[in-house]
């Protein structure tokens, strides 16, 4: 193995000794290498880099010293931080004024020290393709909904968690525990989050899938009266209903979800609406440029985004070399579909690339 600079003093070895009338094959031969290598080695400027996958390589200039390592593992351990993936932590530190290092740095140290598992229950989810599309570009244009059970502790029973969420933003607008499914209960419930969210005629779909509440008369009749718009699922499509399973999933998967089943209908109630403050006004949500729904709701999340734009762009000039391409993109989303077609989806990507 001839290091870059045994090559240099060779190629100076060389010249010197062809400048005192040796032939150039024969001063390449005492040194060991072809005329050929010589050539190569003696390129414009500079010597090329030893391209051999064996080559011993410098370190680079830009790594992170031992103090920001333990620094960003003493992070990633806090309490706050224990039950957060990196992709969550880096945004939240930046909307402190604070950023250390990347996602993938983040990743990386934490994969090193062992401490990569994932930090949740949750499953990879499997995606499919959907087939109605819906698009929203503000709040309350767009609302998904459904039901998911809550454990008693009486063996096959069940309380009903009804659920409303607005895609745009993330935000749960409505909710109520009841011990049975019925048409009437989801219209009461839908009547409610419209009053509340001053929803006029004509100005909201309603997406849910194919369940009896869904479809009842008197359901039906609500929307109807109310100037909304229905939507549903394909029969025996869940993932058609994507966003109101996700949260279903965030729902049973967070830390604080009990691990004993509720004892009354009550200790649901209570513990569900400590779970949607905490979800639309603490959790910073990953498909909305980890805000939370709340500040995506009221317009909040601009400002924030704009904010955070600018503790990157601060950090990348204080440390260029940390930096192989532009900062982040923290620009809002403008639209959100449910279920886009195949099409609709490569417009969002070439938009937000």
């Amino acid at each position: 193995m001839i290091s870059a600079s045994d090559r240099r003093k060779a190629v100076t070895l060389i010249r010197y000794t062809c400048r005192k009338g040796a032939r150039l094959e024969k001063a390449c031969e005492v040194v060991g290498i072809s005329i050929r290598t010589y050539q190569r080695w003696t390129k414009p400027d500079t010597l090329p880099p030893d391209g051999r996958t064996t080559a011993k390589r410098q370190h680079p200039t830009n790594r992170l010293s031992e103090q920001e390592r333990q620094e960003i593992l003493a992070i990633c351990n806090e309490q706050e931080h224990s039950s957060l993936p990196p992709s969550q932590i880096v945004p939240k530190l930046a909307d402190e004024g604070r950023y250390i290092a990347s996602e993938s740095s983040f990743y990386r140290i934490l994969r090193e020290a062992k401490q990569s598992t994932h930090r949740g229950r949750a499953k990879a989810p499997h995606g499919s393709k959907p087939l109605k599309s819906h698009c929203a570009t503000a709040p309350n244009q767009v609302w998904s909904w459904d039901i998911t059970f809550l454990r008693s502790q009486v063996a096959g029973i069940f309380f009903r968690l009804y659920l409303i969420l607005d895609i745009y933003s993330r935000k749960i607008v409505g909710w109520e525990i009841f011990e049975e499914e019925r048409a009437e209960h989801a219209a009461s419930l839908i009547s409610k989050a419209c009053l509340a969210e001053g929803i006029g005629r004509d100005q909201l779909v309603l997406h849910s899938d194919n369940g009896s509440p869904m479809k009842g008369a008197k359901m039906l009749t609500t929307l109807q009266r109310l100037g909304v718009v229905p939507s549903f699922s394909r029969p025996s499509v869940s993932d058609d209903n994507a966003y109101s399973e996700s949260l279903f999933r965030t729902l049973k998967y967070t830390p604080s979800y009990p691990e004993k089943p509720f004892e009354k209908v009550d200790d649901a109630r209570n513990w569900v609406h400590r779970f949607v403050t905490w979800y639309n006004h603490v959790h910073k949500h990953s498909g909305i440029k980890f805000v939370t729904p709340h500040q995506r709701h009221t317009g909040k999340d601009i400002e924030i985004l704009s904010s955070r734009t600018k503790v990157y762009e601060e950090a990348k000039h204080k440390k260029p070399s940390r930096w192989s391409r532009s900062t982040r993109n923290w620009t809002p989303e403008t639209e959100v579909w449910l279920n886009p077609t195949s099409s609709e989806n490569d417009n969002v990507l070439e938009q937000s690339a």
